[in-house]
């Protein structure tokens, strides 16, 4: 990537994340947390970023205000740097009285401001997934392949293919077929037990991209991956970015070089937070030279009284009373953790408060709730059912409380004072 190419970027924010509910009850699925101070956006616009891609439209729609607050104290770029910026665009209905109606669709909704920026180039990519990936090598594969457009595709094994969106392609990673979730997909020239899997991230020529735009808008499509790209295919260059060969420097060898998760479920949000613990995580999120960014909190350290942790993360402002038993778990910011509670495999959302004797097991605690003393949740899947959700894999989820209902009046209670 030359430091004289024109790039701007379009996330897309709007995933409505239906099968992560309750946690998206109130938020999208891009602004649910990750991690001990993180949210699901904020990875890949860390790519982004990193990758010295710093024009940037978040393109929102469910239930975007969380998110839309996340981003304003997290995302100021740089005030002075005019070409510097992370801007939320929700739906202009500059081209329709309608929201966004697929991928496609929202990016013409808003081809305006491609018009005005006049790039080389457009990424887009989605704003689910868990990852760290270096766009600058994906933009210089396409430029030396002379391709129109550039698809970002991992490796998946045969067996797991089926349920990908599958890109068959030549030994130069010139694409020539597209399969959508086959029950025989096309192996890898290189690797026959292997296939390319979308992973819904593009660079496209900017006239490529605009005419497609608009002869897409005229047939009534509205989607990259089932209308735009399948009719490119057919008179345009498309090449698959093999997502195997991007380097991250400073990646450790105990990591997955190659990581990538998508946060479809509950089940594999919960699976994913297992990947960040320990002293060699799967995906290690301490990185200086390739760092994940997020909201600059302003509160204090986590405060420990006493007790026992093993494996865990506290986020800021945390408090661990004596007594209490913190097994592999994440705990965010301003929780208390009360005295002779045990937390074992859980997630603990910011603004919470744990009780005295409260015994949690494969829990997912969402923000601002307060546990009653003594509560047990998590040993008995039948009974947690009729109160939670409780999914296939076993994990038992309280959603959200009410703002503020974690701060009652309780003793030793400082919760709130440094929230978003």
């Amino acid at each position: 990537m030359k430091k004289s190419d024109r790039i701007i970027a379009f996330v897309m924010a709007g995933g409505q994340g239906a099968r992560l509910q309750p946690l998206t009850a109130a938020r999208s699925k891009p602004s649910v947390p990750f991690g001990s101070r993180y949210r699901i956006v904020d990875f890949v616009l860390s790519n982004l970023v990193n990758s010295q891609i710093q024009t940037i439209y978040l393109l929102v729609q469910y239930k975007s205000q969380s998110l839309i607050e996340h981003v304003r104290k997290a995302w100021t770029i740089s005030p002075l740097l005019q070409n510097q910026y992370v801007t939320v665009v929700p739906p202009q209905m500059r081209t329709g009285d309608h929201w966004f109606e697929g991928t496609a669709d929202a990016i013409h909704q808003n081809i305006n401001l491609i018009e005005e920026h006049r790039p080389d180039l457009v990424v887009i990519f989605g704003a689910d997934h868990i990852y760290r990936m270096d766009i600058r090598q994906m933009v210089d594969f396409h430029q030396e392949r002379n391709a129109d457009v550039t698809i970002a595709a991992l490796p998946v094994p045969l067996k797991d293919a089926e349920g990908f969106g599958v890109i068959a392609t030549e030994a130069d990673g010139r694409i020539h077929a597209f399969e959508e979730k086959p029950a025989h997909p096309t192996p890898l020239a290189s690797d026959p037990t292997q296939a390319f899997a979308s992973m819904g991230n593009y660079v496209f020529n900017t006239e490529v991209l605009l005419k497609a735009l608009r002869e897409t808008k005229e047939a009534g499509e509205t989607d990259f991956g089932q209308h735009v790209l399948p009719r490119l295919l057919r008179t345009h260059r498309l090449f698959a970015y093999d997502f195997a060969t991007n380097e991250i420097p400073r990646i450790q060898p105990y990591e997955d070089r190659f990581y990538w998760r998508d946060l479809g479920t509950i089940d594999a949000y919960f699976a994913a937070h297992k990947d960040v613990l320990g002293l060699e995580p799967v995906f290690d999120m301490f990185n200086p030279e390739w760092p994940i960014y997020s909201s600059n909190y302003q509160g204090p350290v986590a405060r420990i009284q006493g007790g026992e942790i093993n494996n865990s993360l506290l986020g800021a402002a945390t408090v661990v009373h004596k007594g209490a038993r913190v097994t592999d778990s994440i705990i965010r910011r301003e929780t208390v953790i009360e005295e002779d509670v045990v937390l074992e495999n859980c997630i603990v959302m910011d603004y919470v408060r744990v009780s005295r004797g409260t015994h949690l097991r494969n829990v997912i605690v969402d923000r601002h709730n307060f546990i009653e003393p003594g509560e047990v949740i998590g040993y008995d899947a039948e009974q947690d059912a009729k109160r939670f959700t409780v999914t296939a894999g076993g994990v038992t989820v309280l959603p959200a409380g009410r703002v503020g209902y974690f701060a009652r009046d309780v003793e030793g209670s400082r919760r709130g004072g440094y929230g978003e």
